[in-house]
This record gives structure tokens, sequence and C-alpha cells, in this order.
């Protein structure tokens, strides 16, 4: 069983794809990171970053105490090497997923976040960092379409945790300012792995908590305000 520490945004979506596709038994708790409940003791005890998903393997495969995981890069491995599914097993594949894992965790998800916050959330309109976001987040577009040239999944022929880690990042190709028609090879990407049945029900798991309201006012200050004094204070 496994404990998941959720909201619906793109890091969420990523580790609910895994446990739909492994089929795993899981239960939601839900974060709601406009609300603050990123900084509450009991999950600051599981993720000292302030930041979901999280989760708790309350089955580890040692058989020992429950294990806490935070990070999304850092579940899905945790995830894949626990069920041995969706990581390959010779050098060489596992060497690409990797790198594509950490492509997307250190790169596109932070570069279209900035995107977002960016053209979104901020108080003011700033035209340079609007543009310098827009323009990264499409060069990374670029970089992930010519990559999927050839290949059906980001890894090669199967699917994997490197597939799930990008693909939340690209539903928001909209906010993003983006056209996916311009990237026919991950447009085609895109459009496999939105049909597949555990991305639906993932997606489905969120849309309880995509229906409250959008974030207000306070919620950005929660959100975007937070400072090394302000966390130690919660």
């Amino acid at each position: 069983m496994i404990e998941l520490y959720y909201w619906p945004t793109p890091n969420g979506h990523k580790i609910a794809m895994f446990l739909e596709e492994a089929g795993l038994n899981y239960t939601i708790h839900p974060v709601d990171i406009s609300a603050g409940d990123q900084f509450k003791p009991d999950f600051l005890a599981i993720s000292p970053n302030n930041r979901m998903p999280a989760i708790i393997d309350l089955v580890p495969s040692d058989d020992g105490d429950p294990i806490s995981v935070f990070e999304s890069g850092a579940i899905l491995l945790y995830l894949a090497e626990k069920t041995g599914r969706f990581m390959p097993n010779d050098v060489r594949g596992r060497k690409t997923v990797m790198e594509w894992l950490f492509w997307q965790v250190g790169g596109l998800g932070p570069m279209a976040g900035q995107n977002h916050h960016f053209g979104l959330y901020a108080p003011s309109k700033i035209p340079y960092a609007i543009e310098r976001y827009v323009k990264e987040t499409n060069r990374l577009y670029g970089v992930l379409d010519r990559h999927l040239e050839n290949r059906t999944f980001v890894a090669g022929d199967d699917y994997s945790i490197a597939d799930m880690a990008c693909y939340p990042w690209i539903v928001p190709w909209k906010r993003q300012q983006q056209n996916l028609d311009d990237f026919p090879n991950l447009r085609r990407w895109f459009n496999s792995v939105r049909s597949r049945p555990a991305t639906q029900r993932a997606y489905a798991k969120g849309e309880p908590y995509s229906n409250r309201p959008t974030v207000t006012e306070e919620g950005k200050k929660i959100l975007f305000g937070q400072t090394a004094a302000g966390v130690r204070a919660k």
C-alpha cells in the first residue's frame, strides 16, 4: 500500500500515472498547496522541502518500517525499483531512462514552471521574463521532438518512467504558449500517452481537486512568497 501525498499538478500527476500503470494499491492524501498544507508539520516530516508529491510505502521490499520518499523523480525511481517495471534492466536502456528523467526534472519542469509563473501568476508582467521562458520551453519541446523522431517512447520502444515524467509537463502546452502542431513527433507521442487507460485514470483522480477555486491572492503569497525564516516559523 502506498500513501500518496498529492495535488493535481504536473509533478503530482506523474506519480498517479505510475501507480495506475503498475496497479498498486494507494490512498490519496490531498495537499492543498494554495492553502499551505505543504507546511504542516506532519507533511514536512516526509517532505522537508515543503513540496508535494511525497509517498509513504507501508510495505517496502525490505520488510522493514515504512519508507517515505519525496521529490517526484526520486519517487518514480523508487517505485520502478520496487516493482521492477517501467525501467529497463540492461545498462544502456537504464542509462537512457535516467538521462531523460533527469532532463525533465532539471530542465523541462523548471523552465515550464517559470513560464507558468511569469505568464500567469506574477503580479506584474515582465516582457523579458515571459519571452525568456516561453522561448526556453519552445527549445525544450524541440529537443524532445527531435529525440522522438525514430522512437515510440522517450527511452525507445518501451513505455517508461521517462514518459511519465515528461508527459504532465506537456499537457499545459497552451498555457506555455506553445503549439503542438509545430512538433509532429512530440504530438504523436503525446497523443499515445494521453490515450493510455492508466493516464486517463490518473488524471480522473485529480478532478475532484482540480475543481477547487483558482489560486487566490493569499494563495499566491503562500506559494511564491516563502523564505527560510517563514518556513522555520511554521
